[in-house]
């Protein structure tokens, strides 16, 4: 009898681990297809402004770097050299006062 138990923990555990190990393949391979597609969008919308044209935007000033980010579908983006660190709660803390203070704005016109 604990035998037979035993047998059936070990066959339940192995189908477990197998099922398990499926969802892990199915999960890696939808990541990878998501991935792909990131990618192929990315690049079409590269493709279709063209590197010389992005070349120029980037040399070019703040309002147009803007202008570049926008036709990429950025909505938030933050461009440092890497070299200096960032106190991202200063800056999270910056945009939410920007936000407050625009609503008091908006209060005090009504």
């Amino acid at each position: 009898e604990a035998e037979s138990e035993l047998e059936r923990l070990t066959s339940a555990r192995t189908a477990e681990l197998k099922y398990l190990g499926e969802q892990n393949e199915l999960e890696i391979t939808k990541a990878k297809e998501l991935s792909a597609i990131e990618t192929d969008k990315f690049k079409n919308m590269v493709d279709s402004i063209g590197a010389d044209t992005i070349a120029a935007i980037a040399t070019a000033g703040p309002d147009m770097q803007v202008k570049l980010l926008e036709s990429l579908g950025l909505q938030s983006t933050l461009i440092t050299d890497g070299n200096s660190p960032i106190n991202l709660f200063n800056t999270a803390h910056g945009l939410l006062g920007a936000i407050e203070a625009g609503k008091s704005l908006s209060n005090e016109e009504e």
